[in-house]
């Protein structure tokens, strides 16, 4: 039975955002074989919904994408293009027995549309066909079992396109109440992230990920932090050999890029380099840690100016001096100023591959996939470290001989093999990125002192009690005195 309702129904639900994320994160990293899958305490007329992952055949704009329909704000909505065969989809992260569904529209409405619920997104079947839509607040009760909750638009009630405020899907859920509030709630979050510093460390014609075990075989790489990395590197050699030259001595990892040279010699950085781990998603809490072992290259060897330049991981381009959002090498650069660039890799994690190889040998295409609209998509819904590489070189003046050997300016790419020590990485993550500091590589935020640190002056891990006493303080002076 379906009712269409003019009004929502009584407040019935419970809103499970943060059960919602714990249980997708264990579905999806359980296959992995990481953690296991947890065991949800069902509770009915539980709203699902909320946070999940969405997509859409289109949006308007990237301010009016799908995962704006369920955030619970009712100043914000999905809003499709001006065709009449458009949907909009839900990921709930597992199968749910579900009870009704509640659709709450913006001016723009669905005159006629259908609601369809499947276990696995290729097969769906119809739970509702709606073919005299009046906008407003709509209520269908509908009996199901389920994972993936989608509306397909048929026929538009107005002459733009389709616009949910809210789309709220509810079943048997995991039972939940308010979240706990923040620990400061003084604190404005402007920043998620951390820092790794990582000074030169070799040059090596080596590329472990696209030519493993083929040492010569590659263009020649700029190496920093983890000292051993060549052509036979893997995760294990980098935790057997853990040498880095990473201001966080837990930090075993690999990071390269082409060389860059000057009237053909390679350049040696001759400072340390910083790589950001930070938020790549607006929901910045739902970050977890890298995967022991993941692998990835980002960037395009073949990439022309204008697909350079508008690259999901472009930052400002090329830099030096004042000048940025330059698409090449500057031809010029102030004297004394140093040649810099800056780009971002995927985000997004598919929760089963760790290596670019791994994931197109079982057909899977890429492993890693950059946010849209500001989160995870639904085939990889894993939301990992952003890594931005914050690169710099000394070379200034007359530009017109320095060049990537990888080929032309924008050929610009970068490798990751993470073999940071588990417990570091996700401390660092959980307290930096999930709390919303600005941190040093240690984990402290110069901005915020009373949040405390991960890693003391001696780069040692901070106890946990330690963090939760700072929490428990009374106070600022309190607070301090704690982390002093």
């Amino acid at each position: 039975m379906r009712t269409a309702l003019s009004t929502p129904r009584g407040n019935r639900s419970r809103t499970t955002a943060g059960a919602l994320a714990t249980a997708l994160l264990a579905s999806t990293l359980s296959a992995a074989g990481t953690i296991g899958a947890t065991t949800a305490v069902a509770e009915p007329n539980t709203l699902l919904s909320q946070g999940a992952l969405t997509a859409a055949s289109s949006s308007e704009s990237g301010g009016l994408g799908p995962r704006f329909a369920v955030d619970g704000d009712r100043t914000t909505r999905w809003a499709s293009a001006p065709t009449d065969d458009e949907w909009i989809r839900i990921d709930l992260g597992r199968s749910y027995t579900l009870d009704h569904v509640a659709l709450e529209w913006e001016a723009a409405y669905g005159a006629a549309f259908t609601l369809q619920v499947s276990t696995d997104a290729q097969s769906w079947t119809t739970v509702v066909t709606e073919g005299a839509g009046t906008g407003g607040t709509e209520v269908y009760d509908i009996t199901a079992t389920g994972r993936y909750v989608q509306l397909v638009g048929t026929a538009r009630g107005t002459g733009y396109g389709y616009s949910l405020l809210e789309f709220q899907v509810f079943g048997d859920g995991e039972a939940g109440g308010p979240e706990d509030p923040p620990p400061f709630p003084g604190d404005e979050v402007t920043h998620h992230e951390f820092q790794a510093n990582c000074e030169f460390s070799h040059f090596l014609p080596d590329d472990s990920i696209v030519y493993p075990n083929q040492p010569g075989r590659s263009h020649l790489h700029t190496f920093i932090g983890n000292r051993s990395t060549d052509a036979f590197t893997t995760p294990t050699s980098l935790h057997a050999m853990p040498e880095s030259t990473c201001t966080v001595p837990q930090d075993h990892s690999a990071y390269w890029f082409p060389a860059l040279t000057k009237g053909g010699v390679p350049v040696e950085p001759n400072i340390p380099m910083t790589v950001y781990y930070k938020s790549g998603i607006d929901d910045y809490q739902d970050v977890v840690p890298f995967p022991e072992g993941l692998q990835f290259v980002t960037g395009d060897m073949m990439a022309t100016v204008e697909e350079f330049r508008t690259a999901p991981g472009a930052v400002e381009g090329w830099e030096c001096g004042d000048i940025s959002k330059s698409w090449e090498i500057p031809a010029h650069c102030p004297e004394g100023t140093q040649l810099n660039i800056r780009y971002q890799a995927p985000s997004c994690w598919d929760g089963m591959h760790l290596t670019p190889e791994e994931s197109a040998h079982m057909g899977h295409g890429s492993h890693m996939a950059y946010p849209v609209a500001g989160q995870c998509p639904m085939s990889h819904p894993v939301a990992v470290p952003m890594l931005e590489f914050k690169i710099a070189w000394p070379v200034s003046g007359d530009m017109s001989d320095v060049a990537l050997v990888s080929g032309s300016d924008q050929s610009w790419h970068y490798d990751f093999v993470n073999a940071w020590d588990p417990e570091v990485l996700r401390r660092l993550v959980e307290h930096c990125i999930n709390g919303g500091l600005q941190c040093n590589p240690r984990g402290y935020d110069l901005y915020k002192p009373h949040r405390g640190t991960v890693l003391d002056e001696n780069y040692e891990l901070v106890p946990e009690t330690t963090a939760a006493r700072v929490a428990a303080a009374p106070d600022a002076a309190a607070r301090e005195e704690v982390v002093s």
